[in-house]
């Protein structure tokens, strides 16, 4: 079998990733360009957004009013007018 002592792969897997690591360069406006994109989408989001509370909310007042036109307009027997029994006084 074949062990392998831990403190050495620890030490050869660091070495690797560091050589890795050590061949990446940043683009010079990468910030700049991954900030920008961040911003595009947030604001579309927010718009997105705005549009479909908007569009919600007019949708409920329509059919809101849509309901509300929709009532009877004769008197029901609860709005009938009809006098309420007295209590006599003594």
């Amino acid at each position: 079998m074949n062990h392998t002592d831990p403190d050495r792969t620890e030490r050869e897997l660091t070495e690797a990733l560091a050589a890795l690591a050590g061949g990446v360069r940043a683009a010079p406006d990468a910030y700049r360009t991954a900030r920008g994109e961040w911003l595009r989408r947030e604001r579309r989001r927010r718009l997105v957004l705005a549009v479909l509370i908007t569009v919600v909310f007019a949708l409920a007042t329509l059919i809101g009013l849509w309901v509300l036109n929709e009532a009877p307009s004769h008197p029901g027997v609860i709005f009938s007018g009809l006098a309420s029994p007295q209590v006599g006084t003594q």
